[in-house]
């Protein structure tokens, strides 16, 4: 940047934090005695029209300061080189949050409510990825003489449990040998891979397992090619009523987008690295009905392996340094938690 397109971005930056913070258009004055950019109240409002004629600010009414425009916000965060970290002690206090979860279940919840609070907007996670996730184990439970309870656990924590009818009685014996049969094929396999493998399993079994297993078989297959990635959790949507100010005419329409799971899925559709911060500003929302929002978003997993998105949304005057190590901190420790899982 030359000397005059630096200090314009001083200039852009205080307006974003003073806008940000107080909520009121700012002016030149307000810039000079806030802000230490060395130079006269005359050169800010050069500057504030330099900024203005090519889109980063906007002046809401006659007379009044300015604000960032969707254009500005993005300069702003484009620029931002370095992100200040959480504290020792936030980090601390997110870890131990997370690390009382019991079930992968409850570690979503959990990192919704967090950072529902740590950002003060709406958090949204998705549930892990079917396509990244490895079968772990199969159980199987008998419930009755003639009913099983399949138990589906897989490498990112994920529990699942599924009854079968099987219309006969089976031994405790055949059940357990029904068992082996699907670790010895299936454990350890991509679910993608596994569903191509269970369909072959009756036809290569004992004929004494064959009915049961059929049952079996056709009760996981359809487990396996469900979609729990379409799963989401969401929490603090409340949060968005605080300020409805920033969501002029259009809250009730953030609202009932957020409630459409396609939606927020598509918001979420641009993490697809672990640890990558992906920030969509205003009209850079696809979806017309978040076109007064933000969406800070994530992937979250393991070793470079994608385990689903999670992220923030709210409106678009937001503490993006805040939010994005915010929800950079708490994606780092869920991939953490359900790598140990």
């Amino acid at each position: 940047m030359a000397s005059s397109e630096e200090r314009r971005f001083e200039v852009l930056r205080a307006i974003v934090a003073d806008y940000v913070s107080n909520h009121e258009p700012v002016g030149s004055k307000a810039i000079v005695d806030r802000h230490n950019l060395g130079v006269s109240s005359a050169t800010i409002r050069n500057d504030m029209a330099a900024l203005e004629e090519e889109g980063y600010i906007t002046q809401p009414h006659t007379s009044a300061g300015r604000i960032p425009t969707d254009k500005g916000y993005r300069l702003f965060v484009d620029h931002l080189a370095d992100v200040k970290p959480l504290s020792g002690a936030e980090r601390r206090a997110i870890m131990n949050f997370l690390d009382g979860a019991i079930d992968l279940d409850d570690v979503l919840r959990r990192s919704v409510r967090l950072l529902a609070q740590l950002t003060r907007q709406v958090a949204v996670i998705q549930y892990p990825t079917m396509s990244s996730a490895t079968l772990r184990h199969l159980e199987v439970v008998p419930l009755t003489p003639a009913r099983l309870m399949l138990v589906v656990i897989t490498d990112s924590g994920r529990v699942d449990q599924r009854t079968i009818d099987l219309g006969d009685v089976i031994s405790e014996e055949n059940v357990y040998r029904i068992r082996d049969v699907l670790n010895s094929t299936l454990s350890g396999r991509r679910l993608t891979d596994a569903a191509a493998r269970v369909a072959d399993l009756p036809d290569q079994a004992p004929g004494e397992l064959r009915d049961a297993l059929i049952r079996v078989c056709t009760v996981l297959v359809e487990h396996l090619v469900d979609h729990p990635e379409e799963r989401l959790v969401l929490g603090g949507t409340a949060n968005l009523t605080r300020n409805v100010a920033d969501f002029p005419g259009s809250l009730r329409q953030v609202l009932e987008a957020l409630e459409e799971q396609v939606v927020v899925l598509k918001l979420l559709a641009a993490a697809r690295n672990p640890g990558a911060i992906t920030v969509r500003i205003g009209e850079e929302n696809e979806d017309e009905q978040m076109r007064s929002t933000s969406v800070v978003s994530i992937g979250y997993g393991r070793d470079d392996v994608l385990l689903g998105g999670m992220g923030i949304v709210g409106p678009t005057r937001m503490d993006y340094p805040g939010t994005i190590a915010a929800v950079r901190a708490v994606a780092n420790y869920v991939g953490q938690i359900l790598a140990g899982s």
